[in-house]
Order: structure tokens, then sequence, then C-alpha cells
């Protein structure tokens, strides 16, 4: 297409953009700074297993798409390029991908993972690009990216939220997690035990990491606050929760924050959720939760 500029380019899924990840984008920007191109990068919404394993209706993603896209650009990526991953996608030949998704976007060099695979499936790998790319575009693999001897995946960062290793999960993401949410009106019992919370309405595409109460940073316009999270189902108060919820508690804030967006960074698993026999006890216990938290961060 000769109104798309000429392009380098990184493809794949990209969940997380976690240490590994970065390392093809950043090649696919600097190759472009280099030859004076635009870079972007090509991915695709939703996940395939979405449409390719029977009984799976969506996926919870470590980076839902409006977060993957705040990141491509802080990591100075010009063009984004969201393919919608469904049937027909699925069922194309490596040779039609090739066509209709790198050359007719004009992408003159793509950047793919060493374990990158296209087409009907997945016959189309990094071994096949050559032949497919018939001259009109050259091609960088990037080998895999390790930390402690053992591949950065997102598989890996999603085990490590499951486990509440949220330290090590922002290791491999290079960034602290992140979730985002607009505030909304709880049942005030936080106000009511001298804890008021931030009650988070987060989309449901965004992976939680496992029940528990976190040491977390909170951004709102501009200015980080330190704080607390209680991510699980108040089981001390309620009996019927289905869904977990996040609710926050703002070190020394107190301003009014209903229909605000934060920002919740997870930065250390604190201890899981527990079902406390009355209100005194649970106030025990988060009183003893706001001294290891400020504790924590003022060490680190």
């Amino acid at each position: 297409m000769d109104e798309l500029p000429e392009t380098v380019a990184a493809i794949g899924f990209f969940d997380g953009v976690h240490k590994g990840h970065q390392q093809l984008i950043n090649t696919a920007v600097n190759k472009a700074r280099d030859d004076q191109m635009e870079s972007a990068v090509i991915t695709f919404h939703p996940h395939p297993s979405v449409v390719l394993k029977k009984g799976v209706q969506y996926v919870q993603y470590i980076t839902p798409l409006r977060e993957k896209q705040k990141v491509l650009q802080q990591l100075g990526v010009d063009r984004l390029y969201i393919i919608t991953f469904d049937k027909d996608l699925s069922s194309l030949e490596p040779q039609t991908f090739v066509e209709h998704f790198i050359i007719n976007l004009n992408i003159k060099h793509l950047v793919a993972g060493f374990d990158f695979s296209y087409g009907h499936k997945g016959l189309g790998n990094v071994q096949t690009l050559g032949d497919h790319a018939k001259g009109m575009f050259d091609y960088t693999v990037v080998e895999k990216v390790r930390s402690d001897d053992q591949k950065i995946s997102s598989t890996r960062i999603r085990e490590l939220m499951k486990s509440g290793n949220i330290k090590e999960a922002n290791n491999l993401l290079g960034r602290p997690l992140i979730v985002r949410g607009v505030v909304e009106e709880g049942e005030k019992r936080g106000r009511a035990i001298g804890y008021p919370t931030a009650n988070i309405k987060v989309s449901q595409d965004a992976l939680l990491p496992r029940i528990g109460v976190y040491a977390v940073k909170v951004l709102f316009k501009n200015e980080v606050y330190e704080g607390m999270a209680s991510l699980g189902y108040n089981p001390t108060f309620t009996s019927d929760r289905e869904t977990p919820i996040v609710e926050v508690n703002i070190f020394d804030y107190n301003n009014d924050l209903y229909g605000e967006e934060l920002v919740v960074e997870w930065h250390k698993y604190i201890r899981d959720e527990v079902k406390f026999e009355s209100a005194e006890k649970l106030v025990e216990q988060i009183d003893q939760d706001e001294k290891d938290i400020r504790n924590y961060f003022y060490r680190s």
C-alpha cells in the first residue's frame, strides 16, 4: 500500500510486554531509527486460544489492550497494527498471511521471536519467512531472553502472579505490574473502621494476582502515593461475593475519589485474605499490615 510508510515492525502477541518482548520491540525501534523509517508493532486480539480452544470464552491479560498500547508508546513505537484473530485468520495459508499482513502493510524489515509462527496450524515459522518474503522485506530473529537460566515468558509471569511472587513478576516485566480502574461507591465499611478504601472497578480483561493483601503504590494526577490493597471477597463481612474486588487504602490521603481513575502498582504480597471473627480483630490486623507496608516502602 503506497499510502503506508515504509516500516520496521516487531510481530507477536506480547502479553505483558515483558523484558523478552522489549528486546524484540527495541530491536525494531532501533533499526527503524537507523534506517530512518517508522517503527511498528503488529499484534493480535483476542488471544488465539479464544478462537482455537473449545470452551475458552475469553482470556484475562497481564496487559489488556489499552495497557499494551500505553506500554508500547513508552517504548517509542510509532504505529500499532492490531489484527483481529478469528477463524478466518487462523485458516490463512502462511504465504497469504505474509502477503496480507506484512507486505501489504509496507513492512520492510520484520523482527520476530525465535518461536514465532504464522498461518494455518502455525505452519509458517522463522525458517520459512525468507521464502514467503519473496524479497519484499528482510527480517531479524531474536533468540530467547533468559532470567535465572529460564526463558522469560508470559506463562512464567502468570504463574508468579498466581503464587503472589509479585517482586519476581515485576522483575521479569521490567516495571511494576499495574491495574487501572475507576473508583466506585462501595459499602463504606472501611471508613467506619478507620480505614477508608477506594473501591476500584477493574476491567474483566485484566488478570489479577493472587487473592490477598498487598503493598501498593497509587498513581493519581501525576502524584504517587503509598498504600495497601485488599484483593478478595471481603469474607469478614460478606459470604456470597462471586468475583474479587480491589479495595485500596491510600496512606495519608483523605479526599473523595469517586469517579476518578486510579492506577495501582502491585509491589509486594503481604498475606492471604482471612475471615476474622470480629471487626475489632480485622482492625488489629490492618493496623499491623499498615506498619509492615510502611516499613517495607521505607526500607526499599
